[in-house]
């Protein structure tokens, strides 16, 4: 979805520059100020409603990495679970290998 800035940012532009050609072709030194102006400021606006685009954007790709990072770990979560329960006597062992360890590293603190 095109940002509404980026719209009206660009018909400003586009105004801006039909005013100085026209300032330019007439000779009025007012109008075709006017219309560079009116130009740079619908380049701003263009600008800003691309960078909120490209922001839109990177959110949405970060909450679909993230669903996804949720998704695998809750299938592996699943499925070691799963396992466990097939093996509980090496999951007690693991978990007897992981507390040793961390009695090591407090102890040595």
């Amino acid at each position: 979805m095109i940002d509404t800035d980026r719209i009206t940012g660009a018909a400003k532009e586009l105004g801006g520059k039909v005013q100085g050609a026209v300032g330019d072709l007439t000779g009025s030194r007012r109008d075709s100020a006017e219309g560079r102006l009116r130009e740079a400021g619908g380049q701003a606006e263009n600008l800003y409603g691309q960078a909120k685009d490209a922001v839109r954007h990177a959110a949405d790709e970060a909450h679909d990495y993230a669903e996804d990072a949720y998704d695998r770990g809750r299938h592996y979560l699943r499925e070691g679970h799963d396992r466990s329960a097939e093996w509980p006597h090496a999951s007690l062992v693991v978990a007897g290998l992981v507390g040793f360890g961390l009695g090591l590293l407090v102890s040595k603190l």
